[in-house]
């Protein structure tokens, strides 16, 4: 039974090669990160949808013989890039162009969609902020709610004077901080915070600020070890999704 394994890695190597079969490109769902990745109850089933999970099925459109593995499956962000390192993960989809990332990922080009971040407080905090400098003021008192492993962490740290806690996991978990006093500010994407705000019951007791704001822009990494091939098959698909404006329609689908 020692030939199992070796045999395993051979139908692998054959079936992601070129040629007959398909250019399989393994990935994974980023946990909490609404809407690329959303969950779907339909007629009793469970199933993992969002703008991610269109971006790849419409690669796979572009050019049938891509096909990416592993969106129906639930991961955390720092359990996707242990896999990537590792060699299990062949391609994260919607990620910064930040130091974090470039130096574990190839970056494709074409941009997939851009976001704005926006600062949630509590409806009964009358505060008012202007500028990131209104809240460098406030200290110990101005503390900014993240999500752990979240490219916005280090965007926040690179700006500097800001006190942020990363802790959570989960936007449900930083919505309830945020009540509980325990952070001023919660920073997360738009689209995808007014969601979590409804999602968890709170539109009268959470608010959005309009300033100030950040805006960052997504695109898809792969692993620096991905042949090269494999990688020109998905920047080619792209480029396509762009110039025909699907890329733009996939991201309107899910404006808030």
């Amino acid at each position: 039974m020692k030939f199992l394994p070796a045999l395993a890695a051979l139908f692998m190597f054959m079936y992601q090669s070129d040629g007959m079969a398909n250019t399989i490109i393994r990935t994974a769902a980023q946990e909490a990160s609404e809407p690329k990745f959303i969950t779907i109850n339909q007629q009793g089933k469970t199933s993992i949808d969002g703008i991610c999970v269109d971006i790849m099925r419409g690669l796979e459109k572009v050019d049938p013989g891509l096909k990416f593995v592993g969106d129906q499956i639930w991961q955390p962000r720092i359990r996707i890039d242990a896999g990537m390192n590792a060699g299990n993960i062949d391609a994260i989809c919607g990620v910064q162009r930040i130091t974090r990332n470039t130096s574990q990922y190839h970056f494709l080009d074409t941009v997939l969609f851009s976001v704005s971040y926006l600062l949630a407080v509590r409806a009964d905090d009358d505060i008012d902020i202007q500028n990131w400098d209104d809240i460098r003021k406030l200290g110990d008192k101005g503390v900014i709610l993240t999500l752990h492993g979240f490219g916005i962490v280090n965007i926040l740290e690179k700006m500097g004077g800001l006190t942020i806690d990363s802790g959570a996991t989960s936007s449900l978990s930083n919505l309830n901080k945020l009540l509980a006093g325990r952070g001023r500010f919660y920073c997360h994407r738009s689209p995808g915070i007014k969601l979590s705000i409804q999602q968890a019951g709170l539109e009268k007791k959470i608010r959005l600020l309009a300033k100030p704001q950040l805006s960052e822009k997504f695109y898809m990494a792969v692993s620096k070890t991905l042949p090269a091939d494999h990688t020109k098959k998905i920047s080619n698909a792209l480029v396509v999704m762009e110039s025909s404006g699907e890329l733009r329609r996939i991201f309107e689908k899910y404006q808030e």
